[in-house]
Order: structure tokens, then C-alpha cells, then sequence
């Protein structure tokens, strides 16, 4: 007899995610649903507004990846109005978010989806020399250095994660499914994981140093508006490209000599599920395209991340990219409309029917009507995933030198074939190779920004006299966010937004199914995978974590209205 299985609220992600899925007589899910829990509609006030005003406010979409939604809603706006930016804004615009790639890829790995890979209590059965074995063994693999090879270190955090056992405070460890049969790291794997997640905490500040260097602030940047950039002083400054540089190499030290070992090792260790292809999901990738190398203009650069579609997991054809196909369809969703619409006519009408029937105290979702907030973005009348998996795909199927050479070490480095990118271990696995290419080639953009500035060019923004123009104009921001094709589009209609649409990520990935009932890629990832303790849904998790859900990018709770909608108390004085 099947199980209904409801995990909600999913933890570790940004937002309010809901999974249920159907697991047959054999615990293999058979059906799955995926459901946001709250409205989404600052679109809805950015109408009326001056255009060049809007990226500060679309910025506020999310806490996490402010400064793409900030980027790509001024970058709307300069397509609009035909703005090319100096090439100094170009590489400072790159190195912010290079910055907040680095950073989120290294939080998701150890602080959002590490824990679905490590059992905390068996790191407390680890032979701390055994476990400096296994940290220069797994960085043998990845052709690096370890970060941490030190018995003492490794002592240190076994004892610090005794104490917190003995006090009861497990902090973020609480609650976890140890002991669960599908872990399958050893105690000493697990603390040296572990022991890479505590020392993450601490680095992540140098990447979110980074951003603010030339971002003024992080979170919520700045120093980016219509036609370049205003952190003059800061490109100016050799010491501030510098001190730059060394928050870079230090942070790309950890990346190479403790992310990627880690990931090789978890890879590994789980090659029977990457193999079989457990959370492959739907194989159908898009690439917006993303990072310009040169300055020849709108949507003519050379890119780092290549755009293009590959569908059906066929690397032998790239389907290129065109804005125009882009659609979002709500039949399953809680907004008003009857048919998919492309964004620049795209609306956010809320239409909430609520949820189905209610079995043993728990409401199910109505799955044959509307389930969610979320809108289900379509290409081409087709569903895709997107994200660092769909980039690695879509470089390697076009043989993009940089990323053909990167991923080709990887798979080589773990004796792996193509296929396994195909999975929930490729698609983490995707996020390590790409966070290793952008704190390669990050390097390389702050020495030329160094160059270009030493050379005597020092500008970093293009005149712009908004009155001058035609104040009726429409123009989208196209750019790979850290998880995924990011769009925003904006019409504007006498010198003020008529409309604006964001379609993020974690909107394709994340939306409940079509008007043809096709599922999205969180929905199609579940199917197939077999649950070891159904009360303990440790697959769905690691899965659905692999692609770092953002909720509140795809959806946000705002009042036009100006209702409050609820009051915290904080106690700043408190001492943690």
C-alpha cells in the first residue's frame, strides 16, 4: 500500500519550501509534489516607479543573492535604453558576483546540504590519525594540497562535538537523522567534513569581505547604477585591488584543498547512486549565458558560462538560447490566468484556493488544482532545470574550452563517466567544479582590472541623460545567478515601469506542474529514489538540497497595501 509522506517546512534552504511525495510498497517515491507556502509580489511595487530606481528595490527579492537581483535589474534597464557600461564596471560588476558565487557555493556545500552527506555521531568514533590520512588522501585525488591535515586539529573538533553532546546543544546538528542506513561516509570522513564545515563558518566572511569592497556593503550593495558603477576610489586604490586579492587566494586555498576533497570523497562514497542516476530528475537543461569577458555589447560578448538549451541528457546538440521563447504558466499555481505568458506580459494576480482534503489531522495539497506560489516557467513549451549543473552541462555539450577542461579533470581525477552528472551527487559535484573555475578566473579579473586602471583608464560610468531618450522602452537582464538562469524584464511606458517581471532559479526548478501536467525539476528529481525510513526522509532532503533552494527569491511575502503583516522583537544587547 502506497505512503503519503508531507516534509514541511524543508530546513536548511532560504524560504518556506513544502515537499509530499508517493512512496510505493518498495519505499520508491512514484509521485511527488513541490509547494511554496508564501505569496510572492514585489513586481507589484515597482510599478510606477522611476526605472533607474528599481534595482534597489528588486534587490530586496532576496537576503542571499541581492546583488544579482540588483545587477540584472539595472542591467534591464541599460538594455533598455541601450547604455553600454566602461570596461572597468564590467570586471568590478563580475568580481561582486564572482564573489557571491564563491561564498554561496561554499555555504551550500557545508552548511545547507553537508549534513546530507555526514553523520555527525559517527565523526565521534574517528581515529584523528586515521583521519589525517583520509585528508591527504582525498586531496591526492583532487591534485591539491589539504587545507587542515592535523591530528591536533581534528582532536580539537572531536572534543568540541563531545561537549556539545554532553550539554545537550547540538545547535545546528540537532534533530538530524543519524544513524540512518544511507549514510556512508566513515567516522573518519565524517570528521573531516565536519571539521571542514565548523573552520567554512569563519572563511565564509572573507567572500562576503570581498563583495563589499566593491559592493560598499554586503548584504544589499550599492555602488551599482545605470551605466557602470560609483566605486571610484575603490578602483583607484592598488591597496584595495590588493587586500581584494588576498581574501581571494586565501579563500580559493580552501576550495581547492578542502571543498573539492570533499566533494571527490562524497562522490565516491555515494558512486552507486550517482551511477544509477538517483535525483537526475528531468535532463533537460538552459543556460541563460553569463559573465562577459569583453565589451562588444549587449548579448555579444564572449561569455563565461555559455548559453544554450541541451534537452533529454543528449550531449550531442545545444539547442541556442532565445529570450523570446520564455514563458510562465499558473494552472497549478495561486494566480489568476489561463495561459502561459512571456514575461514582458507577464501579471501577479494572487488566487488562492487553498489546500485539499485533510486526512488524520493534516491538510494535503489540492495536486490536482492549484498547490503553490510559485509560477511554472516554461522554454519553448518545454519544463528544464537550471543552475551550476545545466552550466556544466551546456559548456561541456558545446565544448567550451574552460569548462570542457574543468570538468573533464573531475571526472577523470574520480574515475567517473558523463553519466553520473546525471544524478543528485553530479548535480553537487557540478557546483564544486564551477566554484573552482570562478576562483580561478577571478584571479585573473583583478589583475585585469589592476592592468586596465595602471594603464590611465579610469572610468566607470557611461553618461546617461534619461531625459534625453525615449521614455517608452522595454528591456530584460539576463544572467546565471549562483543557482541558475536569472531574468528580469521591465517595460517602461512614460519614464515609468509599466511592468516588471523577475523569473529566478528557484522559480524553474522549484514550480508545480504545467498546463500539460508536466512536473518541474524538484518534482521530477524525487521519482525513482528510494527511501531507506520513510519517518526519516533523508533522500528527499539530500536531494531537493542539491540544487540550494531560494524560495524567498521565487516568491515573497509583501503587502502592496501596506497591511502589516507581522512585528519581531530583537535584542541586540544579548551576548552570543
Amino acid at each position: 500500500m502506497s505512503k503519503h509522506i508531507v516534509v514541511d517546512p524543508i530546513t536548511r534552504i532560504e524560504g518556506h519550501l513544502r515537499i509530499e511525495a508517493v512512496i510505493d510498497d518498495n519505499n520508491t517515491i512514484v509521485d511527488a509534489y513541490s509547494s511554496s507556502t508564501m505569496f510572492r509580489g514585489i513586481e507589484e511595487i515597482l510599478k510606477g516607479r522611476d526605472p533607474r530606481d528599481c534595482g534597489l528595490l528588486a534587490m530586496r527579492i532576496c537576503g542571499v543573492c541581492t546583488g544579482t537581483h540588483y545587477q540584472r535589474s539595472i542591467e534591464a534597464v541599460e538594455h533598455a535604453f541601450n547604455v553600454t557600461i566602461p570596461k572597468n564596471a564590467r570586471i568590478v560588476r563580475n568580481l561582486i558576483q564572482g564573489s557571491l558565487y564563491v561564498h554561496d557555493h561554499v555555504v551550500h556545500f557545508y552548511h545547507l546540504h553537508a549534513l546530507d552527506w555526514v553523520d555527525i555521531t559517527k565523526a565521534l568514533e574517528a581515529d584523528v590519525q586515521k583521519t589525517v590520512d583520509e585528508a591527504f588522501k582525498w586531496a591526492k585525488v583532487a591534485g591539491e594540497t589539504p587545507w587542515v591535515a592535523d591530528a591536533s586539529k581534528f582532536a580539537a573538533v572531536q572534543e568540541r562535538l563531545k561537549k556539545f553532546v554532553k550539554q545537550g546543544r547540538l545547535g545546528p546538528f540537532a534533530k538530524g537523522y543519524w544513524g540512518n542506513p544511507h549514510y556512508k561516509l566513515t567516522p573518519e570522513q565524517n570528521l573531516l567534513a565536519v571539521t571542514h564545515y565548523l573552520q567554512a563558518l569563519d572563511l565564509q566572511r572573507d567572500a562576503a569581505k570581498m563583495m563589499a569592497i566593491f559592493g560598499g556593503k554586503n548584504p544589499h550593495p550599492q555602488s551599482i547604477v545605470v551605466g557602470g558603477v560609483t566605486c571610484v576610489q575603490d578602483i583607484e586604490n592598488p591597496a584595495r585591488i590588493a587586500l581584494f586579492k588576498d581574501l581571494l587566494v586565501n579563500f580559493r586555498r580552501f576550495i581547492k584543498g578542502a571543498y573539492l576533497p570533499d566533494v571527490y570523497m562524497a562522490g565516491t562514497m555515494y558512486a552507486d547512486e550517482a551511477l544509477d542516476g538517483t535525483g537526475g530528475g528531468l535532463k533537460s537543461y538552459l543556460v541563460y549565458g553569463g559573465f562577459r569577458l569583453d565589451d562588444t555589447g549587449f548579448y555579444k560578448s564572449s561569455l563565461l558560462f555559455p548559453s544554450g538549451v541541451v534537452l533529454n541528457g543528449d550531449l550531442s546538440k545545444v539547442v541556442e538560447f532565445d529570450p523570446a521563447k520564455v514563458a510562465e504558466d499558473v494552472t497549478h499555481s495561486w494566480y489568476e490566468g489561463d495561459k502561459p505568458l512571456h514575461p514582458f506580459d507577464g501579471k501577479t494576480v494572487p488566487k488562492y484556493t487553498g489546500f485539499g482534503k485533510k486526512e488524520n489531522g493534516i491538510a494535503y495539497l489540492d495536486t490536482k488544482g492549484k498547490y503553490s506560489w510559485i509560477k511554472s516557467p516554461i522554454y519553448d513549451d518545454k519544463r528544464v532545470e537550471v543552475g551550476p549543473l545545466a552550466r556544466m552541462v551546456v559548456g561541456f555539450a558545446k565544448k567550451d574550452k574552460r569548462i570542457t577542461e574543468y570538468v573533464t579533470k573531475f571526472l577523470k581525477n574520480g574515475n567517473l563517466p558523463a553519466k553520473v552528472l546525471f544524478s543528485t551527487v553530479g548535480r553537487t559535484a557540478a557546483r564544486a567544479i564551477e566554484t573552482e573555475i570562478m576562483a580561478d578566473i577571478m584571479l585573473e579579473w583583478t589583475d585585469e582590472l589592476a592592468k586596465n586602471v595602471a594603464s590611465g583608464d579610469l572610468s566607470t560610468w557611461t553618461e546617461f541623460d534619461f531625459d534625453s531618450v525615449s521614455k517608452d522602452a522595454k528591456g530584460y537582464g539576463l544572467e546565471e545567478a549562483p543557482r541558475g538562469a536569472l531574468g528580469h524584464w521591465v517595460k517602461i511606458k512614460n519614464g515609468k515601469v509599466e511592468n516588471y517581471q523577475a523569473v529566478v532559479p528557484s522559480t524553474w526548478n522549484a514550480a508545480p506542474r504545467d498546463y500539460k501536467n508536466r512536473m518541474g525539476a524538484y518534482e521530477a528529481s524525487l521519482i525513482g529514489t528510494k527511501v531507506a525510513k520513510p519517518e526519516e526522509p533523508l533522500e528527499i532532503l539530500r536531494t531537493i538540497h542539491s540544487f540550494d533552494p531560494c524560495i524567498a527569491c521565487a516568491v515573497h511575502i509583501v503587502d502592496t497595501k501596506g497591511k502589516s503583516l507581522g512585528e519581531f522583537k530583537v535584542n541586540t544587547s544579548c551576548s552570543i
